[in-house]
This record gives C-alpha cells, structure tokens and sequence, in this order.
C-alpha cells in the first residue's frame, strides 16, 4: 500500500494556533474544523459519493488526503463498499469491517473551494464557541451576572456577558423599565439550554431568587451563612416580602437586612426601581410566620385547617383594608410567602360567622335529639358540632357538663343514637331505591349516607367503584367523610373480586 498523499502545511498551524486563542477555544476543535472543510473540497472534486477523509498532522501541518472503502459481507453500496473477495485481490489478509485506503493527490484549492473551506471553518469554529458557551455558563444559572446592553428587540433586551450574549425577555423585565444600547444590566441566569440555533442563556430581572441574590451581596450574614433567606414573594417593580432567619441568637436577621439607617435595603430597592420591600421574620410555627407575613397589618386570631391547607385571619376592622393591601397584593404576598391560602376576616364578620353557626348547630340539636334550646346552647358551648360526637364519646365527657349528670348523659346519647340509626334506615331505603348493589353497600367503610351520594353520581356497581380513583370518591362522598388511605382502602376492596376471578 502506498503512503497517502501528504502535504506539508505548517502554516494551516500557525493558523489553527491563532484561531484557537482568538476565539479561546481548543486546538484541535480548530484543526477538526479544517479537516471536515478539506474532505468537503476533496468531495466536491473527486464525488460526493466516496468516503473521502483528511487528516492534518497534529506536529508537521502536513495534509493527508484519501478514499475510504468499508469491506462488508454485502456490497450495499458499490462506491463505498466492496466484498471481501474483491478487497483480498488488492490486499491479501484484508478482514469483513476493515477499510482500505487509497492515497489521494494533494487538493489545489480553486477559489470556490477555498471559499468553502473557510465557511467550513468559520461554521465550525462559531459551533465551537457556541459550546464553549453552553459548557461554561450551564454551571452558573443561579447566579447574577453583570453585561451590556447589546441591542433591544421588540423589547426584549439582548445583553453582551462578555463571553456571551444573554436574552432578557420583556417578561422578565420588572415594569415601566427601560434600556438602551450600552446600559450597564444586572440579571439573575435562571436557565441555559442547547436549542437549534445554539445554546441560550436566559436572564430574569423579576425572579425571586435574584432578589435573594442581591441582598446575599449587600448583607455579609447572608453571604456567610449567619442569616438565611428562607422564603421570598416578589410583585416585580410593586412590592416584595422577604423572609429571613438568623442563626446566631445575637444577631436581629431583619436589622441586618435593612443596615445602618436602611442602607442596605434601599442598596436592593434602588436597583430593583423602588419596589417596596418588607423584611419579616421567619418562623417555623405556622400561625407565628402567617402573622408576621401580613405585616404592617395587625392580627387579632388565627385559625389553622391543616388537611385543607388554609388558615384563617381575623384582623380589626380597621385593619381590614391594610391587611388585604391594594387589589390584594398584601395577603396575596403573604400567601405566596407562606405557602398557605389565607382568608382574612374582620372582627364584626367572625362575630357574626361564630353566631350563625352557634344557631345552625343548636338547631340540629334540638332537632335530633328532641331538646330544649338550653340544652342545645350547652352542647355546643361545650364544643360538640355533630350528632355522632354525642352518640360516641365518652359518657363523663357529656355528665361533666355543667348541669348535666350521668342520667341526663345517658338519656342524651340514647336519643342521639337513635336519631343515626333512624337515618341510616333511611339512607338504606333510599340506596336500594336508586339501585345501588348490596354488594357495594358491603363494604367496610361506606356509610348510608356516602352510598345515596354515589347512587346519585350514578355509581351503583363493585365495578362502578372500583373504577374511581382516590380523590374521586372523596370528591363525591366529602373530604371530611374519607381520609385518602381510607378511600384508598375501599377502592380496593371494590376490586378485590377481580384478581378472585383472574384465578
């Protein structure tokens, strides 16, 4: 076999050298680069049908030209290919996948092939940098960068980092804010991801995080760890709370943030175009934090619903208006901060909500248990809501009651007992009535009344209910009917007739 065609060249590394460090991109991307623009021209010369390579010596510069062809078992391509049989006849110990080279003469580069080449380069050299780019700034999304204003696009700004251009979207602008070719920027990177045209570095003036970030450089506790931020709900350009922890009990974390006459935090609001910021302090009580983030309003009582996720907030009368803030944004801070759905009421509106239900649950009182108002008042002063409270709980829990005694308990708990199995005789009635299968109506954990509300959703079969996911069935009979393990556990027990009859 002969030696492939070679070309000295220690130029094209004068060149690649160059390149690299212009460009501060690797070597040998550079020289790759000029390989892949050699075997275009040598194609474009001999046939873009061959499987034409180049190589540049990596010490001399020299080029190294040649034809590929593969030695397969079949010849599905006959430029490209060629049997074994064929590929012994040129050498004798040639093997199935080896390829065998044939020299090329060195390429005269022409104008048209020069001018390709270089597109080549130039092509491959931007693909390069481009991922130089993504390498270097995909490890540093969450950090805030400092660049130019390059140009502005239908108000999107395009920001120069330097090393890189950015895109600040107009979505992620904070309101009523504007840039000029050659502004200074500061963003926050929230993401980097490859996309057709390159890799794209997205910046965000309006997250919450780049808030963080800035106080995290004007307040050294935060940078050292002293002071956490702990949670941050931002209104861009309006108004923002913070939510700081100190974990040094001499240092006052909200006093920290705002510094010597309020240095600090008006260092953050100037840079954020005078958007309002409360620093509060975080807790991990849950009605402590709650009141804390509706500051500056003031709160007289909080009433926690942990299943549901929401906490009420009873506020003075007067502090209504402050509470709430304007179109909401206050409590509606408050709430993204906290992680909590708040309800705000006013004294009065508690007062009177705390009088409708004293009566609604009187009422059904004297209704169920065929009592006077007197008694009625008691039960539900004493904190009894519903009738099966009564009809369960321990007998002293009823005699203890100031004016009862035991034979007014027991009497109490008969009629309430009663009343329920008068009831769920006639929720049975209306279960058959509507169809709904004895079967289903025998499982554990269905009471009467959750059987007539599905027979009204048309749920009336084993396999009606076995169908239904968890949150179906609690959406149906009532959260407060099923726990989701105990809807879970019906479910179940509704199918356990399929894997009997998969046997």
């Amino acid at each position: 076999m002969e030696r492939i065609a070679a070309l000295p060249r220690p130029e094209l590394l004068q060149v690649a050298d160059a390149v690299a460090r212009d460009k501060n991109i690797d070597r040998d991307e550079v020289l790759e680069a000029m390989e892949q623009a050699i075997q275009k021209a040598g194609r474009s010369k001999y046939g873009h049908e061959h499987d034409i390579r180049a190589h540049i010596d990596r010490k001399t510069g020299e080029i190294q030209l040649a034809r590929y062809i593969e030695v397969v078992e079949a010849v599905e391509n006959e430029t490209t290919q060629l049997t074994l049989a064929q590929a012994r006849k040129k050498k004798a110990d040639a093997e199935i996948g080896e390829f065998l080279i044939d020299p090329l003469p060195p390429i005269d580069f022409g104008r048209i092939a020069a001018q390709t080449a270089k597109q080549v380069i130039v092509q491959k050299v931007r693909d390069a940098e481009r991922q130089k780019q993504f390498t270097e700034y995909k490890d540093r999304v969450g950090e805030i960068s400092n660049g130019l204003v390059k140009r502005v696009e239908f108000g999107n700004v395009v920001v120069d980092l330097g090393r890189a251009e950015a895109l600040l979207r107009r979505d992620e602008l904070i309101p009523r804010e504007t840039f000029r070719t050659g502004d200074r920027v500061r963003a926050y990177i929230y993401d980097v991801r490859q996309e057709p045209r390159g890799p794209q570095i997205f910046l965000s003036r309006t997250h919450p995080v780049f808030m963080a970030k800035l106080f995290a450089q004007e307040v050294p506790e935060i940078y050292d760890g002293i002071i956490e931020i702990k949670a941050v709900a931002r209104d861009p350009g309006s108004r923002a709370k913070i939510a700081v922890l100190s974990h040094d009990s001499s240092i006052d974390p909200v006093g920290a943030c705002v510094g010597m006459r309020g240095s600090r935090v008006q260092a953050v609001v100037a840079e954020l175009q005078g958007e309002k910021i409360d620093i509060i302090q975080w807790s991990p009580d849950v009605a402590t934090f709650v009141v804390n983030g509706l500051a500056p309003a003031e709160v007289t009582k909080v009433v926690l619903d942990e299943e549901a996720g929401r906490i009420e907030v009873v506020v003075p009368d007067d502090q209504l208006s402050l509470a709430i803030g304007r179109r909401g944004q206050n409590v509606r801070l408050a709430s993204q901060l906290t992680q909590w759905n708040i309800d705000i009421l006013t004294e009065a509106e508690e007062s009177e909500r705390r009088t409708e239900e004293f009566r609604s649950r009187s009422n059904m009182f004297i209704h169920a248990l065929d009592v006077d108002d007197v008694i009625a008042h008691l039960l539900v002063t004493e904190g009894f809501s519903s009738v099966e409270e009564v009809a369960y709980v321990p007998l002293e829990d009823i005699a203890d009651i100031e004016g009862f005694d035991e034979t007014v308990a027991e009497e109490l708990q008969a009629r309430a007992r009663n009343f329920l199995a008068e009831q769920d005789e006639r929720y049975d009635q209306m279960r058959k009535d509507m169809g709904v299968a004895d079967d289903l109506a025998a499982i554990e954990g269905l009471a009467p009344a959750m059987l007539v509300k599905l027979g009204e959703k048309g749920i009336k079969a084993l396999d009606d209910l076995a169908d239904l996911a968890s949150d179906e069935l609690i959406d149906i009979v009532g959260k407060d009917a099923l726990t989701e393990d105990a809807a879970n556990a019906v479910i179940m027990a509704a199918r356990a007739h399929w894997f009997e009859d998969g046997q």
